[in-house]
């Protein structure tokens, strides 16, 4: 069976192997930046799409379709191995990934799981001592059940990953900003040693925290990397979706094998929402980053410690900006007492409680009774996870609301004293206790 290429049913272009703009497959990055060789900002890029919709549609179509009618050859015959709207979005964001293949999948510990399974028994794996909590189940099964080796070691420092890696290490899987702890992993300095100790070694990092609006791991020597598109890709928590993104042609392949056999890949509706909302990242993340620093220097100022990029207090500060265009809109605060951080979670009204993250309502939430709950508490004692540590994911409600309702679950958990004026830290010889009033410090058993 043959047809030209101008055969009006289009099968001359699909048995060509061409996609719908004539790029050879797998799909490429959207070309979107003008071509008189001044380059879009990513704003512009976030928003702007070329398509040759046949009724030119300014929205991308959703082919809400399980198979496709054709012969041999065609570009798409079966959803699960290939839907326009997905191959849209997955061309979109490559090109703000700045990445040459993107993957979508069905969530973040989707895309996760794809990456993982590339592992052998017997490889290696070099990670972070202060992981998702999903994450951490996930890399708890391989260890168990694949003879998948895991050392967790602490990849703020340079030096401990160094001495981790070796001929023999398969994946360093990173995060930065870690979760919950905010701590800031140097990703050129580890991609280089891990490079440098294994040349075919996979540095993979999950972006979630910051999006490539603020954060492109590519450029910095990563080989991978992922993010749950269910946060700041999305914005609004109404679709899960987990996206990967490859510079390699044949990584990009494995992982596209593993998705097409296994049929993890995003359903062309939740490939449309992602769409939809990856259009407003710049503007909700500028906004959230923007009040995220002023309850961080709020929380500061009242005597807590607090873990955000964006503070000049951030042991990290320095390296956080020297590899990332913005701070985020995620921190966590310590209390020094577990009762009082769950009697301040309890209390907020606009910040509802969650386990997630990246989305245009404020949360709040206590890791590890959440979160990382699923990481025993051992674990979370010999990795110096504080057990009342509140994480803060900031939305886009007006900044002044937002604070006042923080205020005033402060004061009713009795972690600050209400004064005529205003709110005051209490003194180094209090503890903050129930109902604002204040007792002397005593240990807790």
């Amino acid at each position: 069976m043959s047809a030209p290429r101008d055969a009006p049913n289009g099968i001359g272009k699909a048995m060509k192997h061409l996609d719908l703009d004539g790029h050879d497959l797998p799909p490429s990055p959207t070309p979107s930046t003008p071509t008189n060789g001044r380059k879009y900002a990513l704003a512009t890029e976030l928003v702007y799409t070329e398509s040759n919709d046949q009724f030119n549609s300014s929205s991308t179509p959703i082919y809400q379709s399980a198979t496709f009618k054709g012969g041999p050859g065609q570009e798409y015959d079966y959803t699960r191995s290939g839907n326009p709207t997905r191959t849209h979005l997955e061309r979109h964001l490559a090109k703000i990934m700045n990445a040459n293949r993107a993957l979508v999948v069905s969530s973040g510990m989707g895309a996760l799981d794809v990456i993982t399974r590339i592992l052998k028994p017997g490889d290696e794996v070099v990670t972070g001592d202060d992981l998702y909590g999903g994450t951490n189940r996930l890399l708890t099964y391989l260890k168990n059940n694949n003879d998948i080796k895991v050392h967790h070691v602490d990849t703020t420092k340079l030096a401990s990953v160094k001495a981790a890696v070796n001929d023999k290490t398969t994946m360093v899987l990173l995060e930065t900003p870690t979760n919950p702890l905010i701590k800031i992993v140097d990703i050129a300095g580890i991609a280089a040693a891990a490079h440098e100790a294994n040349p075919k070694a996979i540095v993979a990092v999950d972006n979630t925290m910051l999006s490539p609006y603020l954060q492109n791991p590519l450029d910095l020597g990563a080989d991978v990397v992922y993010e749950s598109g269910t946060k700041y890709l999305s914005g609004h928590h109404d679709v899960m979706a987990g996206v990967i993104g490859i510079n390699d042609a044949s990584l990009g392949e494995k992982f596209f094998f593993m998705i097409n056999s296994t049929g993890c890949g995003l359903a062309p509706f939740d490939s449309w929402l992602l769409l939809r909302g990856i259009k407003t990242l710049a503007v909700r993340i500028e906004k959230q980053q923007t009040s995220s620093q002023a309850v961080a220097e709020f929380l500061e100022n009242h005597g807590f410690k607090v873990r955000y990029p964006g503070l000049k207090s951030h042991p990290q500060y320095a390296l956080h900006w020297s590899q990332a265009r913005g701070a985020g809109a995620v921190l966590s605060f310590e209390t020094g007492s577990v009762a009082l951080s769950e009697r301040i979670v309890e209390s907020t009204n606009l910040w509802g409680i969650s386990v997630s993250f990246g989305c245009v309502n404020s949360l709040i939430s206590m890791p590890c009774r959440m979160s990382h709950a699923s990481i025993d508490p051992a674990t979370r004692k010999e990795r110096e996870l504080p057990e009342d540590i509140i994480r803060l994911c900031v939305g886009i409600e007006d900044l002044n609301d937002l604070i006042d309702d923080l205020s005033q679950a402060l004061v009713r958990a009795g972690a600050v004293r209400l004064t005529e004026g205003g709110f005051e830290a209490l003194s180094s010889g209090e503890t903050r206790g129930e109902s604002g009033k204040t007792t002397q410090v005593v240990d807790e058993p």
